[in-house]
Order: C-alpha cells, then sequence, then structure tokens
C-alpha cells in the first residue's frame, strides 16, 4: 500500500483553509461572529501558546450554525475536487491510504469518491470539538498501527517534514511541492 498526506500533497492547498472559505462565503451570518476569536487563536498558537488541535476546533466553532453540513460538504468537493493533483490520479491504487490532519467528515466524502481509505482528525461535525488527538506527526503513526498492526506502506507523500515519522516507516518516502515529487531528505 502507498499512504499520502492529504492537504498540500495530493490537494493543493489546504482542504480545511478551502472549506472555511467557502462557508464563509455561503453562511457569512454563520462565520463572521467566529472571526474575532478565531484570529485570536491563530495569534496565540503562532506564539506556541495553545495546540493545533485547540485552533482546529476554534476555527470549527461555526459548524453548529450549518444546517446541513452534509450537503455542505458535498457541495463543497463539487467545486473542489478538481483541485486533487493529477501526479496523484495518475498513480492512485484501490489500497492507497490517505492520513491527514484534516477531519474526517470533511475528508470522507472525497475519499470515497476516490476509492480510497483515510484516517484523520476525528471531529464532530455538527460541534467541531475534536475527539482525541489531531491526527498530525507520531499520531499518524499510531494510528496507521492501530488500524492494522501489520500494516506496511511501499511509499509515503507528503508536503511536510513534520511527516517524518510516517517517511521512517517507508520502504521510500517522497516530499510533494505543490504537486511536484522529491526525494524524502536525509537526516
Amino acid at each position: 500500500m502507498n499512504t499520502y498526506d492529504f492537504d498540500k500533497t495530493i490537494f493543493y492547498p489546504d482542504s480545511s483553509a478551502c472549506f472555511y472559505r467557502y462557508c464563509l462565503r455561503r453562511f457569512p451570518r454563520a462565520l463572521i461572529p467566529t472571526v474575532p476569536g478565531s484570529l485570536k487563536m491563530a495569534l496565540r498558537y503562532r506564539r506556541g501558546e495553545i495546540s493545533a488541535r485547540e485552533l482546529k476546533q476554534q476555527l470549527f466553532s461555526f459548524l453548529p450554525a450549518i444546517g446541513d453540513i452534509d450537503r455542505t460538504v458535498c457541495e463543497f468537493w463539487d467545486r473542489n475536487e478538481k483541485r486533487i493533483g493529477k501526479w496523484y490520479l495518475d498513480q492512485k491504487r484501490s489500497d492507497d491510504l490517505i492520513l491527514s490532519a484534516s477531519p474526517r467528515f470533511l475528508l470522507q466524502p472525497v475519499c470515497d469518491r476516490l476509492g480510497v481509505r483515510l484516517i484523520a482528525t476525528e471531529m464532530d461535525k455538527h460541534t467541531g470539538r475534536i475527539a482525541g488527538e489531531n491526527c498530525h506527526d507520531h499520531e499518524k503513526v499510531r494510528r496507521f498501527y492501530a488500524a492494522d498492526p501489520t500494516a506496511h506502506t511501499e511509499a509515503f507523500y507528503s508536503d511536510s517534514l513534520s511527516d517524518s515519522p510516517m517517511a521512517e516507516i517507508a520502504d521510500r518516502a517522497y516530499l510533494v511541492r505543490k504537486h511536484r515529487l522529491f526525494p524524502w531528505p536525509k537526516k
């Protein structure tokens, strides 16, 4: 099996940011009240005062004000699925696994369309609250083996060196920059 990060790897740029902008245009009354809190939390995150999990929960705090979130996500992918890299579509296999820090409720529909499996951050689509840890760096490896202790990855692809824990367990790893592949940097 091959394993992939999602945002800025097979999808460019970042699905959560794109979804936030999409919802801001479609549901401004739902999002605008959350913007000041999100800006404050973003500053605190940059200063290292809060975790990515806390920031992500704040950014998605608008979800309770969205009526039919499943329909909204489906319509979002109808418009944005085209951002999936051709390089990925050309090599996609049915046993591919996506590991992402983005919320499962957001990525599951597009992964279903692609016919691939997904491990992602477990966020309640009605509240924006995260259950457990953000699926990032070492957490990706933990969840990979929790899903199947005997799993093996032939190749891993990511845009971020923070995914080095996954790269280390793969036979081969590639750094992806705007849909171009490079060998994973040696330690």
